[in-house]
């Protein structure tokens, strides 16, 4: 049974008619890109009339674009443009679920990124969920950066401690072994975490942290944040805005 509703217990979509019209605070464009198998993934497109840079947003498992796209907005009142993707059977989105297909549709919206500006420019955002998909993206290109807020050491460990009773690892179909993407990773790497997070262990993150061979990466600790609430500490917002003046800062240094 778990084996058949596995696809329920992981993601939460939510679904928005074809013809739904987004609305938010801020000029967007709406873009739909077709993957090779037929599917259809829509996404939103935030635009600056000039950007510091784009962030390709990888969002965590529950909602659509609605919702996302409004979060998102932290980062576009930052002078920064915005891409943000909905998965497979989330909001108008349509398609089979596959973990090949979760990493070949946040491909595509790389390269989509990647035909309006340089790789350079390019910072990889994942959140929950999409820590695992912005990993294994960041692990195929040259991003400048990989942001990570609530990172799993991979999803077949989060199952295994879940149901410690089970032999998760023989039927699930999503193990996103974030742990071995990250090992291919060659731009900087930041992590955020809450010690009060329910639904993926500060512990998970902080073994993912452990695990990146290389040097160039750094951990921020929220005390007392749980799995939704990083934005109302400041050592979070403060963090976000080190690494974006830092990318602002390498820019200067390249003119």
């Amino acid at each position: 049974m778990l084996y058949i509703l596995q696809e329920k217990l992981i993601f939460l979509p939510s679904k928005l008619p074809t013809d739904y019209e987004y609305s938010f605070n801020h000029p967007f464009e709406e873009i739909n890109i077709t993957s090779s198998d037929g599917a259809i993934l829509n996404g939103i497109h935030f635009k600056q009339d000039q950007p510091e840079g784009v962030i390709v947003y990888f969002h965590g498992n529950a909602g659509d674009l609605s919702r996302w796209g409004e979060i998102a907005l932290f980062f576009v009142e930052k002078q920064y443009d915005v891409i943000v993707m909905d998965y497979r059977t989330y909001g108008k989105s349509t398609g089979k679920l596959s973990e090949e297909a979760l990493f070949s549709d946040g491909q595509l919206f790389y390269e989509y990124a990647s035909k309006y500006y340089d790789e350079s420019l390019i910072t990889l955002y994942g959140r929950s969920l999409g820590t695992g998909i912005a990993t294994w993206v960041a692990s195929q290109n040259s991003p400048f950066r990989l942001i990570l807020e609530t990172p799993y050491y991979s999803l077949l460990d989060l199952g295994q401690i879940r149901f410690p009773y089970l032999p998760v690892k023989w039927f699930l179909k999503y193990p996103l072994k974030t742990h071995e993407f990250i090992s291919d990773v060659s731009c900087p790497i930041a992590f955020f975490h809450g010690t009060e997070d329910r639904v993926v262990p500060y512990d998970s993150g902080v073994r993912l942290f452990n695990s990146v061979p290389k040097p160039n990466k750094s951990f921020y600790t929220i005390q007392g944040g749980r799995h939704n609430n990083l934005k109302e500490f400041s050592v979070y917002r403060e963090g976000i805005q080190e690494l974006l003046l830092s990318y602002q800062s390498n820019k200067s240094e390249d003119k």
